[in-house]
């Protein structure tokens, strides 16, 4: 998907405020005796893979709008990892092990037994969850005074479903990723908040404040499951939504971390912009290095 191009000079920006934040005093000579890098696989739907945030990386299918400046690629290069980047726009969990579109490889074809590090980030994409929502409550709410909750009163028992579909099979393909790659260390990365939590904003995001707070709701929602998850299975959960409230896509430019729905910057609304990834970025360098990555 095609975007305004924000970033120039921007990527060595954010390279340089990942790696001064964590501290990481990794030295950039080369040293002929050292080890390989750790090698690093990033799985995951479009808020991996940053659609809109340009140059796309050389190796991403146009479908998937995979950045060369999406968090895993800015903490790979912070980190020194090695890097296999299969995530990609609209990806559900099939695609972890089922081909996404024709000539597709599955996202599961990135993990090797000496995989060390894994991130994934799935979960609104299956059973159509936001993207269904994203077009039912803009016509749910199309022209209707800021009273209620019309979206969420024609779509609750949709969403419920979805949970009850989605999870199961989603824990399932994470289990999958230890046998694949059973010495890796594994991140569950979480979405940002993408909806206030009390907030109007017609012109960016024509939704009542009751909807917007209901969807806040489901994002909050995902994430407690994907922290479950985590948990209770000797992961790594990356909370983004903490260090994103007061972020989203109902604030202004300069304040948001998220594109609204009207006038994106990058073209593709409801996903993170620059700041948004630079600081996803953060936040999954600071989680790696804390359990122990390089």
């Amino acid at each position: 998907m095609e975007g305004v191009k924000l970033i120039g000079g921007r990527g060595a920006i954010a390279l340089a405020l990942v790696a001064s934040a964590l501290a990481l005093g990794l030295s950039q000579a080369a040293d002929a005796g050292r080890t390989q890098p750790p090698i690093y696989a990033a799985l995951g739907d479009s808020y991996t893979s940053a659609p809109g945030i340009l140059p796309l990386a050389p190796e991403s299918p146009p479908q998937c709008g995979r950045s060369s400046n999406n968090y895993p690629h800015l903490v790979a290069k912070a980190l020194e990892l090695s890097l296999t980047d299969a995530s990609c726009a609209g990806a559900k969990t099939e695609d972890f092990t089922g081909s996404q579109s024709p000539g597709q490889a599955p996202q599961f074809d990135a993990l090797r037994r000496s995989t060390k590090v894994v991130s994934i980030s799935m979960g609104g994409n299956d059973e159509a969850l936001f993207v269904t929502l994203a077009g039912g409550c803009t016509i749910a709410d199309a022209g209707l005074p800021n009273v209620g909750a019309p979206c969420e009163s024609q779509y609750e028992a949709f969403v419920d479903e979805a949970f009850a579909l989605g999870r199961p099979p989603r824990e399932a393909a994470f289990a999958q990723v230890r046998r694949r790659s059973p010495r890796a260390k594994l991140f569950i990365v979480g979405y940002p908040e993408v909806m206030p939590s009390n907030g109007y904003c017609p012109s960016a995001i024509p939704w009542t404040t009751g909807d917007m707070k209901w969807f806040r709701e489901i994002t909050v929602r995902l994430n407690a499951s994907l922290s479950r998850w985590a948990q209770a299975n000797d992961a790594t959960f990356v909370d983004t939504f903490t260090p994103s409230r007061g972020h989203n896509a109902c604030e202004a430019t300069g304040t948001r971390w998220i594109e609204p729905m009207i006038d994106s910057l990058t073209g593709v609304p409801l996903h993170p912009n620059v700041t948004g990834v630079e600081r996803e970025a953060l936040e999954v360098a600071a989680a790696m290095k804390h359990a122990g990555v390089r």
